[in-house]
């Protein structure tokens, strides 16, 4: 049933494939289907994580203050990153609450006729699965200085658009944003895409990106992306938060997927990523959730949830946890599965690490497998994120370069100690159904 379902997936571009890692690998053991459970590691994951590089040294930071283009002043923060034992993590971040302001939109556009094909580059492509987080620079992102409106008629026919602005509001709030997009000459094709970059008086900077948009056989996608410098409101430290959302469904068939990443840092070494994920290729669906938390002082939590079911009422998962600080913790997990007919199968397993060279196991199955005994075993965990801090400062250079409003001497901003929104689980608008 997979394998069919598998080949009547999206063209190449969407790839909605049905793969072993969408519904985790399968043995079927005695006439017993099982989930086999994968050691997750962040650099080879085959449940999509994005793959970085480390740095491990002293790194300068240079956060620039003042406005115009020259910067006038610059305080350099020094964080030595110091290395911990073998060890690393994801959990889930959020974005940060800045005062909300009252919009005061210019509107004093400009319009200006545009020769052909000079408009911006076609941008119908739809976001790819399991590719996590995108650095800044991948984007390209790229304000314009001015207010425009402008449009215009490329050689094939197809039409664009480009229109630029700047928003102000209270507490010296500024959003400058670019919008853009096209369609075919037919209309049976088109994209939209925004820029934009946010800063106010509190030291808030947010960069980010919008885009969306369909094809002629009725595939659509929608896509986000952000990142925000922000002060946290309780330790003082500054926190960079980074998010991605991505959505895209097939015209032809009921299919489709969703994901939300998250991640969150701050300069003591604190960090938290995760991900939710949800998928369908015709008769099979599936879930993914998965979270990572270092506390910056050698604590760490990873858990991750997979299931996955078809129509027929076949339904299996596998999901496990480990927690650990200085050397001792423990792992648990689950591998379950349940039949049309309503037969259930699972296999609990536990660890418990000592910290001194022993490891105790133990574990059942609802077949009448145990175990309980304690071994001589190396515990192995990682301590510290692959990706951390000093490498998000690196990746962040447009966001922190972002110049905010100049402020009147004796006019100090407002601090807004608001809950921030949880992430969303489920795409925003539309299901994947048929229609």
């Amino acid at each position: 049933m997979a394998a069919a379902a598998a080949s009547r997936g999206f063209t190449t571009p969407f790839n909605l494939r049905l793969r072993r890692a969408d519904v985790a690998a399968l043995n079927d053991k005695n006439g017993v289907l099982e989930v086999r459970r994968k050691k997750r590691r962040l650099l080879t994951s085959d449940w999509g994580v994005v793959k970085c590089c480390c740095s491990d040294s002293v790194v300068p930071i240079r956060m620039a203050t003042g406005s115009g283009k020259s910067v006038e002043k610059c305080e350099e923060w020094r964080f030595d990153m110091k290395k911990s034992p073998n060890y690393r993590v994801r959990a889930p971040a959020m974005p940060f609450a800045s005062p909300q302001p009252r919009f005061v939109s210019k509107d004093k556009f400009f319009s200006r006729c545009s020769p052909r094909n000079s408009g911006p580059q076609s941008r119908d492509s739809p976001p790819k699965r399991d590719t996590g987080i995108a650095n800044e620079k991948d984007w390209g992102i790229s304000l314009l200085n001015e207010n425009v409106i402008e449009s215009g008629t490329s050689e094939d026919g197809s039409t664009w658009y480009r229109e630029s602005g700047e928003d102000l509001g209270e507490n010296g709030y500024r959003c400058r944003w670019t919008r853009m997009g096209g369609q075919s000459h037919n209309g049976t094709s088109e994209w939209k895409e925004t820029w934009w970059e946010k800063s106010d008086w509190t030291g808030y900077k947010e960069l980010g990106v919008e885009k969306s948009g369909r094809n002629a056989e009725g595939d659509s996608w929608w896509e986000t992306w952000r990142e925000v410098l922000h002060q946290d409101e309780w330790s003082n430290l500054a926190r960079i938060e980074r998010s991605a959302q991505k959505q895209a469904k097939s015209g032809t068939e009921n299919a489709g997927w969703y994901e939300n990443w998250w991640e969150k840092y701050d300069a003591k070494g604190w960090t938290e990523k995760g991900a939710h994920k949800y998928g369908r290729l015709n008769e099979q669906s599936w879930w993914e959730k998965w979270g990572e938390h270092y506390d910056g002082r050698g604590s760490v939590l990873k858990w991750t949830d997979k299931w996955a079911e078809t129509e027929l009422g076949t339904k299996w998962g596998d999901k496990w946890e480990e927690k650990f600080f200085a050397g001792i913790g423990s792992r648990q997990g689950e591998t379950w599965h349940v039949s049309p007919s309503d037969e259930r199968w699972s296999r609990t397993w536990g660890e418990e690490h000592f910290g001194n060279g022993k490891v105790h196991k133990y574990g059942k199955s609802t077949t009448g497998e145990s175990w309980d005994i304690v071994v001589d075993e190396e515990t192995y965990y990682e301590a510290d994120p692959h990706y951390g801090w000093a490498d998000v400062v690196g990746d962040s250079t447009q966001l922190l370069s972002i110049q905010p409003r100049e402020r009147p001497q004796g006019i100090y901003p407002s601090l807004d100690f608001g809950s921030t929104p949880s992430p969303t689980d489920e795409p925003p608008d539309e299901s994947f159904s048929s229609e």
